[in-house]
């Protein structure tokens, strides 16, 4: 039975023209929102005010300092997250998906500045790939000029590939700073509601168990509690602003007059140095805003601007209002206690508020964890990062995932963080450099989107890259000059990731060229006849390989070293593009190598950085459907040339593409049929070869399948500089042997039907 319907989704629609989104799946996706992407940035009043007023500046009866720290922070969450997020970068969507690696793919897409080594022209044509928007681009003037000179030079290249790294890098380190300091300021409201003395002794107790308690719940993943996580930032939300109401009415209603940014001036001339540092805090007051961006691949652009523009933004204002009218009628606080956010809410409240700012920190933490497993995850696939063990957590929501060396890493750097400093300005100087870093990073990307990918004139862009750059360069060094006082955390933090990441893209890349430089020639092929010069047995040999084109080296190896190997024989690429999503119809590239009588094919499945990698049985059957539907349609399909004269079909799954086979979702090692469509305009004997080949295919897949893998030792080559050698034969070679073995089923096979052969690279 042949297939021709257009491609549909599951309910028949076409994904071409996606329908438009109603008032009510918006406004559930706003709610929703509220409890994955403003976790954290609902939670900053816990330590906003403690942090500023920490050590820099003192609250005087003048409230002069107060109220410039009340304005400072009005306009820096109406500039930062409202105005730049809300109106302007969360329009640079990555086709939904938004973060530090959708910015730098829309740049690799638009001035072809990828790093990734194995890209092809068919890559191109994938439907996400906006060929429409790149070819917009190459209009005249100085963008075209700018883009221009980042194709030709190398690097400024490295460099962009750098800037994008280093707010990646931070990113992680935020995630170990935002659970540190989210739960220890939630924690520290124990100090109202127990004595003094006892305080002292259990609050970094608590906390440390409460960190333990949420990374160990980790594995378990968020699909079983996260319905709750809407409701408990809900109920903070509330709180925090039916209390900053309370004390706006009760004590200052005239503190609506600090918001005027005149207050920012006194403040800055009364307090001069002091005031310049204690910016430090204040940033406190924005972080999380990132997220608002960096999960927009969960939800849609509207619902991400409703939840905060109409709820989260006005609740924190009220609630900084309220916190800045309480203090300007009290100007010693009592008993010793710190300025703060507890101090501020009424006595008969702190109990129901303590156990409600407990679960919105936890919340707060679990947001910036799974952000920094989706992020660890784009790294691997763009080949930054070493491959670690990734867990799908929910088999219905895609990208919820859990990476287990990921999650105890932190968890270990979160308790030694949370234990080493046992207070919050320490941890709070860290995590504002983690936040205005990962800022900065998305500015300057951001203004070369406007001009690369938004086609807008240059001076737009640097306008943007001034006036926001500005504003987050002044909080920048305010918190960069807090190095000692805890500021470097952060920044060792990001520079071991940094040489982690640098390292590994330095080896894969050395190991992708010495294939490239060593694959065999395809006369070479041809001259060992229709068997290869070996006997061939029944059976599919699937042979990983980097490779897009050409013959690898590996292959040669074997059938030098093997007395013989199967009827067919595929070698199969797993290879991730810069865009976050490849639809199913564009997944797999297949063609021939050789005459058709030696029964060789290349397969290479495409992946986005964000997808999730088919599992075994899954792949294992669209290969064989895919293969088998290259062969039926051969010489009438759209096709794409790669490297070398093979001429690679864009094979569908699911259905799209036409796959044929009489038995779709039968197991494995079970009979299924290739079918050819009766009365199609092909001679006789083309139609028999194919029906012959197609039997062949079948007659194998009974047979069972077995992998080859090539299993690599990467040695620097002779006479190599000293850092190169270090690099490779020390740094690469240790997370070589610590990381996971590649993605490519290998896992799933039984070690029977798995041949694993060493070969020495010298790069």
């Amino acid at each position: 039975m042949i297939l021709t319907n257009p491609v549909m989704d599951i309910e028949g629609r076409n994904p071409n023209f996606p329908l438009k989104e109603s008032w009510w799946t918006v406004l559930s996706l706003a709610y929703q929102s509220l409890g994955v992407v403003y976790g954290d940035l609902s939670t900053s009043p816990l330590y906003v005010y403690t942090s500023t007023f920490a050590e820099d500046i003192q609250h005087s009866e003048t409230n002069e300092e107060i109220f410039g720290v009340l304005s400072f922070v009005f306009w820096t969450l109406t500039m930062i997250p409202l105005v730049k997020y809300v109106f302007i970068v969360l329009r640079a969507d990555d086709n939904g998906e938004g973060g530090t690696f959708a910015l730098y793919s829309l740049l690799c897409r638009h001035a072809r500045v990828s790093t990734l080594p194995n890209g092809q022209l068919a890559d191109e044509d994938l439907y996400e790939y906006n060929k429409e928007v790149i070819a917009s681009s190459g209009s005249k003037g100085l963008g075209m000029r700018l883009r221009l000179v980042l194709e030709k030079h190398k690097v400024l290249q490295r460099i962009l590939l750098t800037l994008a790294l280093i707010g990646t890098c931070m990113v992680i380190g935020d995630g170990v700073l935002t659970p540190a300091i989210s739960v220890f300021s939630a924690v520290s409201g124990l100090e109202f509601v127990v004595s003094k003395h006892h305080h002292e002794y259990i609050e970094v107790p608590v906390a440390c168990v409460i960190l333990v308690l949420l990374f160990y719940l980790q594995h378990y993943g968020t699909h079983r509690i996260g319905f709750l996580f809407a409701p408990i930032v809900v109920a903070w939300l509330f709180c925090i602003s039916a209390i900053g109401l309370y004390n706006i009415i009760h004590w200052n209603p005239h503190v609506y007059q600090a918001l005027s940014p005149y207050y920012m001036f006194k403040f800055l001339k009364k307090t001069q140095r002091r005031g310049w540092m204690s910016l430090g805090g204040i940033l406190l007051c924005i972080t999380g805003s990132e997220a608002m961006f960096a999960d927009l691949g969960h939800f849609s652009q509207l619902s991400i601007k409703i939840a905060f523009t109409f709820v989260v933004y006005p609740s924190l204002i009220l609630a900084y209002m309220g916190q800045a009218a309480y203090l300007s009628k009290h100007h010693i606080i009592d008993s010793g206690y710190h300025i703060g956010f507890y101090v501020s809410v009424p006595d008969k409240l702190r109990w129901p508020v303590l156990a409600i700012a407990i679960l919105a920190a936890v919340v707060g933490s679990q947001a910036i964890i799974t952000g920094t497993f989706s992020i660890i995850k784009q790294c691997c696939a763009l080949g930054c990062f070493p491959r670690v063990k990734i867990i799908h957590t929910s088999s219905e929501t895609s990208g919820r995932i859990y990476i287990p060396e990921i999650n105890w890493t932190l968890m270990l750097l979160c308790l030694a963080v949370t234990i080493g400093f046992r207070n919050t300005k320490h941890i709070s100087n860290a995590s504002g450099l983690a936040v205005i870093t990962v800022m900065l990073v998305t500015t300057w990307l951001m203004s070369l989107v406007i001009v690369l990918c938004w086609n807008r004139s240059v001076v737009l862009a640097v306008c943007f890259l001034f006036f926001f750059g500005s504003i987050e360069a002044l909080y920048f060094s305010a918190s960069l000059i807090k190095f000692l006082e805890g500021a470097w955390v952060p920044v060792a933090l990001s520079f071991i990731f940094l040489l982690i990441m640098f390292v590994w893209h330095y080896g894969t890349l050395k190991k992708y060229e010495f294939d490239v430089q060593n694959k065999v020639s395809l006369n070479w092929l041809l001259s060992l006849g229709t068997n290869l010069g070996i006997v061939r047995v029944r059976g599919i040999g699937l042979i990983h390989t980097e490779l897009v084109s050409g013959i690898p080296a590996v292959l040669s190896h074997f059938i030098t070293n093997l007395p013989a190997f199967h009827q067919v024989l595929v070698l199969f690429c797993i290879k991730y593009v810069p865009v976050p999503h490849v639809r199913p119809d564009e997944r797999f590239l297949v063609g021939r190598i050789g005459p058709k009588e030696y029964r060789v094919y290349r397969c290479i499945a495409r992946y986005g950085y964000r997808d999730a990698v088919l599992d075994d049985i899954q792949f294992e059957k669209e290969l064989v459907c895919s293969i088998a539907e290259f062969i039926r349609s051969e010489g009438s399909r759209r096709s794409s040339s790669s490297d070398s004269n093979e001429k690679m079909a864009v094979i569908g799954t699911h259905g799209g593409g036409g796959i044929m086979t009489a038995a779709e979702a039968v197991a494995p090692r079970k009979r299924v049929r290739f079918l050819v469509a009766e009365g199609e305009e092909e001679g006789q004997d083309l139609l028999r070869e194919k029906r012959e080949e197609l039997q062949e295919l079948m007659e194998a897949r009974e047979a069972g399948m077995a992998f080859v893998l090539g299993h690599c030792y990467v040695k620097a080559k002779a006479g190599s500089g000293f850092i190169k050698k270090v690099v490779i034969n020390v740094g690469y070679d240790f997370l070589r042997r610590n990381s996971r073995a590649p993605q490519t089923y290998a896992y799933s096979f039984p070690m029977a039907s798995t041949l694993e052969v060493g070969m020495v690279y010298h790069v």
